[in-house]
């Protein structure tokens, strides 16, 4: 199993427990023998704080690290039972988010299978498109598709704490959120940028720089807001189920005609126009609604799985430090 983490909001760090080819952007930190490498793994991650400090004392760039900062930490080892101890606590933790990350691989798997079986192969219809589906097009099944702001437009600045604020970095390709890399504005620039606070249920997907990156807003996110490489997709629930429509997206309907219509800029980007005009075909209410109670159950449980990995993520960060101090035992 490879086991990873966000050290200081943006640098990455992996165990690795198989061979695995590296570029010339990653630092690897080659074992001792005799050495726990799964302990020192755990230990860095318990050192957050105190590594963000070093690396923002330094000066140096976002997303670049120094490695003499590694190679000149003092790591202070507990006797060998010890440390097997503290990576067997940690491990346990790391392994049931680990185990959640596959069952949605394989439930959203499941999921895209059912939305081509209704949706592109017709299967139902023997490959033929019935006749009472009508076309129409995203932005008719959505309240309303916008987009954010950044703050410094307006004179603000963000915060260390305060409102979540989605950046497109904030959206993994598995259509979490990774909320180490959320930003923070105060009460009043949400407000101010009162076009793009998030609500529950919106899908929002990337629009500029890295393309085409979505996810689905759940209530442990709020209060929140984006900026302008976002776009906040906001379903029209007297049409469609936000989580429906959801599935779309999941079901890879839309990849096509985005990338045919990306603009090209000083960057990538697609426009709102872009995002609304994506072609769509209806089925009846009574026909959508049996898709739907097939797929949403699919999706409460990779929704649920989300939140429990991020409190497991959360309570291993926070027992670390106390495990690591001697404070916490393992057998307690």
């Amino acid at each position: 199993m490879t086991r990873g983490s966000e050290l200081f909001n943006r640098i990455p760090i992996c165990y690795v427990d198989s061979n695995v080819a590296f570029n010339q952007d990653v630092k690897c930190l080659m074992p001792k023998s005799g050495t726990n490498m799964l302990f020192v793994f755990y230990w860095l991650l318990s050192q957050v704080s105190f590594l963000k400090q070093k690396v923002e004392s330094t000066g140096i760039g976002a997303g670049k690290f120094d490695t003499q900062i590694l190679k000149e930490l003092q790591v202070l080892l507990p006797p060998d039972d010890i440390q097997r101890e503290i990576v067997q606590a940690a491990d346990s933790l790391s392994q049931r988010i680990h185990n959640n990350t596959k069952i949605n691989h394989h439930l959203e798997q499941i999921a895209q299978a059912i939305f081509k079986s209704w949706f592109v192969d017709f299967d139902a219809y023997d490959g033929e498109i019935p006749g009472d589906w009508q076309s129409t097009t995203l932005g008719n099944l959505c309240e309303i598709v916008t987009k954010g702001t950044t703050p410094t437009t307006l004179k603000k600045q963000f915060v260390a704490q305060g409102i979540n604020f989605v950046k497109a970095e904030s959206i993994l390709d598995d259509h979490s959120f990774d909320f180490g890399k959320l930003a923070f504005i105060d009460d009043d620039t949400h407000a101010l940028l009162s076009r793009s606070v998030l609500r529950e249920a919106d899908i929002i997907f990337t629009i500029a720089g890295t393309l085409g990156r979505f996810a689905f807003v759940g209530a442990d996110l709020l209060p929140a807001n984006t900026n302008q490489a976002v776009a906040i997709i906001r379903t029209d629930t007297s049409k469609i189920k936000p989580v429906t429509l959801y599935s779309f997206f999941i079901g890879g309907l839309h990849s096509d005609f985005y990338t045919k219509n990306i603009q090209q800029a000083v960057q990538a980007n697609l426009s709102l126009a872009t995002i609304k005009a994506l072609p769509l075909l209806m089925p009846p209410t009574e026909t959508l609604n049996e898709y739907a109670a097939l797929i949403e159950p699919l999706f409460q449980q990779i929704f649920q799985n989300y939140a429990e990995s991020r409190r497991l993520a959360a309570l291993r960060d926070t027992l670390l430090p106390r495990l690591m101090s001697g404070e916490l035992s393992n057998a307690e």
